[in-house]
């Protein structure tokens, strides 16, 4: 049996009341500070009350300061947490004071005429009565600062509350030491990676090697090292297994590490072991090691400091001698293997090896009832094969009864058995170390990872700039706030609380997504802490003043009788719906300040007129909505920085939006999506004149240019964007748009279409490219390949479609430095396709489509030795497979589509003469087209390819043209 961690229920309690407590601390610390950037930031607007803003400001930094303070003193308990509340709420209504101030005084006088100057008179007494509440309420605010004080000092905390907060950190350490050491017989899934790893412990040079094992908190690291460590201790003459945790004390580490390492001979020079210094003793052992064959394991390390400070002690002597780390932190893994290691990360468990976790810890016997089983299988995968929650989980459902009604529970409401089942709170701690130990200003970036659904897969650039628009990314000197937003998402990659769901070709995040377990932890403290609230059926419960409100589900939801003054964000991830009051009935008096409306996929026919009274607005989407026009009163969302419109049916903005001038992102297309890709796919939107005054756009997309070439001369003003799409462009267009270009130095993509199909492409007079540039889709005849596309060094993408080249554009594609995914569709007018020698070193994904006159494609060796994924379409002169192949070792993927019949037969398994030169590859792929057929049944081993064929061993489809998938590639 495992051998569990108990704790009583004393513990428990302190336990959680010092989280609540360490968790509103930082959750006020990251209001504080965002309240004080913006007073600075808006002192300018305040007129005669910025002294009294001052005044305030200072108070704020005052209880920033003290809150910090109390954290550190690691007071606890029930009059602290009532304490840090208090403080909560005063900072959230000087949030809101501050935030409705701003929305009053951006309401300028605009009117004209008699009525007019009334309408004026009235504005102009608003600002006056909001400056008179600002000042007012700044009174206050102070006034309710002090008594928060007053009553701290009346009623102060236990003074042994440092003693517990010491206990408390002593029982997560050792519950993490001791989580997961089980039999032998009760390890799942541990096999194969114990393995891997005794094989890096054995193998390779004689010198120092370094193994850090990283991954997520409850993954089971320490389990598989201490397995590990279990099976090799007999080759190495000292052995040493040290836990260093977050609050390292480097002299403590260096006295056990001595003392492990010489349990049975002490050396003389460790005789005052207890009064050596700290240098002394790193000294001392690097001598006692020399010639010695060690194996040394530094169990959860956070900080590379510990790293930085323990290798020195430890000497190279070419013995064969080992050290293995466990960390969360994967900059921290990276670090430690230099000059030499090796980074592994176990892998969460495969869905039957968790499956059999769950039975070992759930049930006696090893057998899950009947009735049971599709709700079992409905928690396990919610534990997305992490052991320590699927381990914590049986745990729990051991000691139920085993009927239906309360696994159903259990099901239903994890979140909530986190909160209040003392078995899961182990678990819960373990993880929450990873958030205590994230940086103030990242805390407030995880949380918000709770307003998407579970297993959501979130865009990359979608969180990006809900973060921005939440003011949660700081500016710094010299760097863009989404590339600062970017460091950001990637250091939470990086200590392993965020996951990635999806990459780009190069290994770039495109989205990620958040493990269930952590999901239904934060979403639990955001809802304590009122960072936002989560509707998911008509039984949740939603806080008075709700700050951030995010909609799963419209059962059951009332929201009439809801105080919504306070709402910064609102989402709706009831895609389909009908939106009705408040949602869509957007009045100043109930959203006011809001910040965040995203109402992506809701079946939204008009614009709401009442959004454009949301004066603090940031972040509006309407994609994939039936929205078709603007008002012009949108020129009143001043501070707009986000206008998502993609897949909606808007194809034309009015003039007003040149007001918006913090518009950083104008996202404006859609898609025509069909089975197979027409010339004109993509449809973007008349851009106006005045367009180059939107100085501050980082992505604009898609510009609709067709009889207008002095406006793309005006996008030369730009000189901001990153990504610029373009549609619809005559020949005549080319030096204006290529001027335009050499001026957008920060360009990291370009989607270039011509007017037709056969409206020359022009982009030769492009003298100098953005030096940056990464993706390159170009779509419109070609007289020749642009000479300056051989001098993109950072290219990573390149897609050709129609540009029917005569010339063949491989000799000056087959040395671009970085070109990893390249796109030939109706590219080339040539018989010959030959990759040569050397050529394309860095290629993964290479698509040929539609090249009519193709009879012939040719692979070199040493030609494209790094392919992955290799697809053909349509290229019906092509009677046989490539010749070289079979030289292609990396290849993983084959797909041909709509190929001839007498080029698929030479790849028939047993019968095709061509068969041996793909046998390497595992996954070879057909599609038919066939106007009359529908799409056939696949099952990868008897397919039948038609009534009259069958096959063995590869996977065949015979397609309608109106259900064919076209490609995994995204230039397929």
């Amino acid at each position: 049996m495992m051998n569990h961690f108990c704790i009583t229920s004393f513990e428990y309690h302190f336990y959680l009341k010092k989280e609540l407590r360490t968790m509103a601390v930082e959750a006020m610390t990251f209001v504080l500070e965002k309240v004080v950037a913006l007073f600075e930031e808006e002192v300018k607007l305040l007129g005669g009350v910025s002294h009294k803003v001052d005044s305030i400001k200072t108070e704020l930094q005052s209880m920033r300061a003290f809150l910090r303070d109390a954290n550190d003193r690691g007071e606890s308990g029930e009059g602290v947490k009532v304490w840090v509340e208090q403080v909560r709420d005063v900072t959230y209504d000087t949030e809101d004071i501050l935030d409705e101030f701003m929305f009053l005084i951006e309401q300028k006088p605009q009117w004209h005429g008699v009525a007019g100057f009334c309408k004026n008179i009235s504005v102009f007494l608003k600002r006056f009565k909001a400056k008179r509440q600002l000042s007012y309420a700044v009174k206050d605010i102070k006034r309710k600062i002090c008594d928060i004080s007053d009553r701290r000092l009346r009623y102060p905390s236990s003074k042994d509350n440092l003693q517990h907060d010491s206990t408390s950190t002593e029982l997560v350490h050792s519950f993490r030491r001791n989580a997961g050491f089980g039999e032998e017989t009760d390890l799942i899934g541990i096999e194969n990676p114990r393995r891997e790893l005794i094989g890096l412990l054995l193998e390779g040079e004689s010198r120092v090697r370094v193994i850090p094992v990283v991954g997520m908190g409850g993954v089971g690291k320490t389990t598989l090292v201490r397995k590990v460590y279990d099976r090799v201790m007999d080759r190495f003459q000292h052995l040493a297994w040290v836990t260093v945790s977050k609050s390292f004390d480097l002299k403590q580490i260096l006295r056990e590490v001595i003392r492990q390492l010489f349990q049975e001979t002490m050396p003389p020079a460790f005789q005052d072991l207890e009064t050596m210094t700290e240098t002394k003793l790193m000294q001392e052992l690097f001598k006692s090691l020399q010639d010695k064959r060690y194996l040394i394991v530094f169990d959860d390390i956070w900080d590379i400091r510990a790293w930085e400070a323990l290798k020195s002690a430890l000497p190279d002597c070419g013995c064969c001698s080992r050290i293995m780390i466990t960390t969360r932190d994967t900059i921290i893994a990276r670090s430690c293997i230099r000059p030499y290691g090796e980074v592994y990360s176990p892998q969460q468990l495969q869905e039957e090896d968790a499956w059999s976790l769950f039975l070992k810890r759930t049930f006696s016997d090893n057998s899950c009832p009947r009735e049971l089983e599709k709700l079992s299988r409905g928690i396990v995968k919610k534990c997305k094969g992490l052991p320590l929650a699927i381990g914590a989980i049986g745990g729990l459902l051991s000691t139920k009864d085993k009927n239906l009604f309360e696994w159903m529970r259990v099901h239903k409401s994890l979140g909530a058995q986190l909160e209040d089942n003392i078995q899961l709170l182990n678990a819960e701690r373990v993880l929450l170390l990873s958030y205590n130990d994230l940086p103030h200003h990242l805390k407030p970036c995880f949380l918000y990872l709770s307003i998407f659904p579970e297993d959501f897969s979130i865009e990359r650039m979608r969180l990006i700039r809900l973060w921005i628009a939440e003011g949660f990314v700081r500016e710094i000197e010299g760097f863009l706030v989404e590339e600062v937003a970017e460091d950001y998402l990637m250091e939470l990659i990086n200590r392993n609380l965020i996951q990635i769901s999806k990459t780009e070709i190069d290994g770039s995040l495109r989205s990620c997504q958040v493990h269930d377990i952590f999901r239904e932890i934060i979403t639990r403290k955001s809802r304590e802490e009122n960072f936002a609230t989560v509707f998911v059926h008509e039984n949740t419960r939603m806080n008075e003043n709700i700050r951030r409100l995010s909609i799963h589900s419209t059962e059951g939801i009332v929201l009439e009788k809801k105080s919504l003054s306070h709402l910064r964000s609102l989402f709706t991830f009831k895609y389909g719906t009908v939106w009705s009051s408040p949602v869509c009935n957007f009045t100043t008096s109930r959203l006011k300040l809001l910040r965040v409306l995203d109402l992506a996929g809701t079946s939204l026919e008009i614009f709401p007129s009442g959004i454009v009274n949301l004066f603090l607005l940031r972040y509006l989407s309407l994609r994939n909505t039936l929205i078709k026009e603007l008002p012009k009163s949108i020129s009143k969302l001043g501070n707009l920085e986000t206008l998502d419109l993609k897949q909606t049916r808007v194809t034309k903005l009015p003039v007003e939006i040149l007001k918006l001038k913090k518009l950083r992102h104008l996202l404006v297309y859609r898609y025509e999506v069909q089975s197979y890709l027409p010339f004109h796919s993509k449809q973007g939107f008349k851009v106006m004149v005045g367009i180059g005054g939107l100085v501050s756009l980082q992505k604009l997309s898609i510009v609709d240019a067709n009889e207008d070439s002095g406006i793309l001369q005006e996008l030369g003003k730009l000189t901001q964007l990153r990504k610029l799409g373009i549609i619809n462009l005559w020949r005549k267009d080319g030096v204006g748009l290529c001027t335009s270009i050499q001026k957008m130095i920060h360009l990291r993509s370009l989607d270039v279409t011509s007017l037709q199909a056969d409206e020359i492409l022009d982009l030769d007079s492009l003298t100098s490219c953005p030096p940056f540039l990464e993706r390159l889709y170009m779509r419109g005849p070609l007289t020749k390949l642009p000479g300056w596309i051989s001098e993109l060094a950072n290219l990573v993408t390149l897609s050709l479609r129609w540009s029917r080249l005569e010339e063949d554009p491989l000799e000056s594609l087959q040395g671009l430095p970085k070109l990893m995914e390249l796109g030939l569709h109706q590219a080339y007018e040539g018989a010959e396709l030959c990759f040569k020698k050397n050529s394309f070193l860095l290629l993964k994904l290479l698509s040929i489509n539609d090249l009519n006159h193709l009879e012939m494609v040719r692979f070199e060796e040493g030609a494209l030795p790094c392919l992955q994924a290799l697809c053909i379409q349509r290229c019906e002169k092509l009677q046989e497979v490539p010749k070289g192949i079979e030289l292609l070792k990396e290849v993983k993927e084959l797909q041909f589509y709509g190929m001839s019949d007498s080029f698929c037969t030479r790849l028939l398994p047993n019968r095709g003469q061509d068969h041996w030169k793909v046998k390497h590859i595992p996954d070879v792929q057909f599609i038919y087209y066939r106007d009359e057929w529908k799409l056939w049944p696949v099952d990868g081993t008897d397919i039948l390819l038609d009534p009259s064929h069958q096959t063995v061993g590869m996977h065949f489809a015979i397609s309608s043209r109106k259900k064919t998938f076209l490609g995994k590639g995204s230039i397929c």
